[in-house]
């Protein structure tokens, strides 16, 4: 039930996500304005990610970061309907990101204490898919808004309702876990696997045995260069993406929301089918291949729009397949995240998320106005590639 504030926050958010692009090129911003919108909210989002995470480690509270997220979202969303100007708007999207990020790392700890490590992977996979409904719903909820003809403030004011009811909720609902242990235990179990693996092959070697076995671990640094890499490919794709849709291929907003709603409701079955307990090993190859994948689909993407292809089908076949790679690849990333990330830096998870997607949404739309869009979708492609060689370097 503590959930059910996240519900609602994703459903004003799965609005937003279409809703903000469009808007501002209507009001006569360019790609450019929106790539430097998200990209300085994005990388305002990162130092604020460090302190929330550190902060409700340090304090071992978490519900009162959720609550000033949530309120903070809906007071500032409110405030957007005062402005038209591209340049005020910027900076209350930016400042909104900052409160926006502190629920986080706080839900991620909520989770990875509430329930034992064998339960974590169902437990994000849960919690993905039950917010990833509430996204899809927003999403329903804009193509409704767009058939009805609400208007850009009516808009916002919705986004705002359903922020204060996320925090109305959450102060009823979330409460602090009792005990903050499970990730201490987990991370004494793995130094504990690697002392008594390290014992075993120094064992078969003295006693003149062949020693197959490898005594190194995974690399951090390189499995945190692939969360980074990966955001970056995804932001350059997705950030221009709802332009690409209405001006390209000539849709208006409400089918540009219903190809958006087919992303979202793969992503949501996606959730849901990644519930299962796996071993270390078999999660960071089945991470490889879905990363591997997405790269797959988004330079079909650019091959699409090179030969001139504008089949609507085809857009939505690929988005859709995209949307239930990245719902597997988001609980396999977060559940080693928080295997292999120190106490007190939770928020690191979310920081190089950040950083990736503040490049990314800057880059794209950049690219695809001074050249074209296929340019950006090649460029997604490759950093996909990139990501999966870190990943695979990493284990």
């Amino acid at each position: 039930m503590w959930r059910a504030g996240f519900f609602f926050h994703e459903m004003a958010f799965g609005l937003l996500s279409v809703f903000l692009p469009l808007y501002v090129v209507s009001v006569g911003g360019s790609l450019l304005d929106v790539g430097l919108m998200v990209s300085v909210a994005t990388l305002m989002a990162i130092p604020a990610s460090f302190f929330w995470g550190y902060i409700c480690d340090k304090t071992r509270r978490y519900k009162r970061y959720i609550l000033i997220s949530f309120f903070a979202s809906s007071t500032l969303l409110y405030f957007f309907t005062f402005t038209r100007d591209i340049g005020l708007f910027i900076i209350l999207y930016a400042v909104m990101a900052i409160f926006h990020i502190a629920h986080e790392p706080p839900k991620n700890v909520l989770i990875a204490e509430l329930y034992a490590r064998e339960e974590w992977e169902k437990s994000f996979a849960f919690y993905e898919g039950f917010t990833e409904i509430g996204w899809l719903i927003g999403l329903v909820l804009g193509v409704l808004i767009s058939f009805l003809g609400f208007d850009s403030v009516t808009t916002l004011l919705i986004c705002s309702s359903l922020n204060f009811l996320a925090f109305v909720t959450s102060f009823f609902l979330v409460a602090d876990p009792p005990l903050i242990f499970e990730r201490g235990l987990v991370r004494l179990e793995r130094s504990i696997d690697f002392t008594c693996k390290g014992i075993t092959i120094a064992s078969k070697y003295l006693d003149g045995f062949r020693v197959s076995e490898s005594l190194e671990e995974g690399n951090l640094t390189l499995f945190c260069g692939g969360l980074l890499l990966f955001a970056f490919a995804t932001s350059t794709l997705f950030t221009p993406l709802p332009v690409f849709l209405a001006q390209n291929l000539h849709l208006d907003i409400s089918m540009v929301y219903a190809i958006y709603v087919l992303n979202s409701s793969a992503a949501a079955i996606g959730y849901f089918l990644a519930d299962q307990k796996l071993e270390l090993h078999t999660e960071k190859m089945r991470l490889q291949k879905v990363v591997m994948f997405r790269s797959i689909l988004a330079f079909l993407l650019s091959v699409f729009v090179t030969i001139n292809i504008k089949a609507i089908a085809v857009f939505a076949l690929i988005l859709t397949l995209m949307g239930f790679a990245y719902a597997l690849y988001h609980v396999y990333a977060l559940s080693l995240s928080m295997e292999l990330i120190p106490k007190g830096k939770v928020g690191l998870f979310d920081a190089l998320i950040g950083l990736g997607s503040a490049a990314g949404a800057y880059l794209g739309p950049f690219i695809a106005q001074k050249f074209n869009f296929t340019h950006a979708f090649i460029l997604s492609g490759a950093t996909f590639f990139l990501a999966y060689v870190s990943f695979k370097a990493s284990s």
